[in-house]
């Protein structure tokens, strides 16, 4: 999935800065209802690491609790986004 393509499907611009409060609720709402409800475990993952981008993703013991195989890159997904921002 293509990360400009997602912020401008969900917010209607790729610099969600630029996005005025209202657009921004919305676009988080329906990016966290697709979320739960799709089946595609790489979509399902490219919608989370959006939301964990913007600050609002679930933990990944909630987020993939039924697939231990994305729980666990959820979770190395963190652990380098965290070494890097140490850095």
């Amino acid at each position: 999935m293509d990360l400009d393509a997602l912020l401008q499907h969900y917010f209607g611009s790729d610099d969600p800065d630029a996005v005025d409060s209202a657009r921004l609720a919305a676009g988080k709402e329906q990016l966290a209802l697709d979320f739960g409800v799709e089946r595609d475990p790489s979509r399902r993952f490219a919608l989370w690491t959006l939301m964990e981008a913007l600050g609002f993703a679930p933990l990944p013991a909630e987020a993939f609790a039924k697939d231990p195989a994305l729980k666990r890159a959820a979770e190395e997904y963190l652990t380098a986004a965290w070494r890097i921002e140490r850095d």
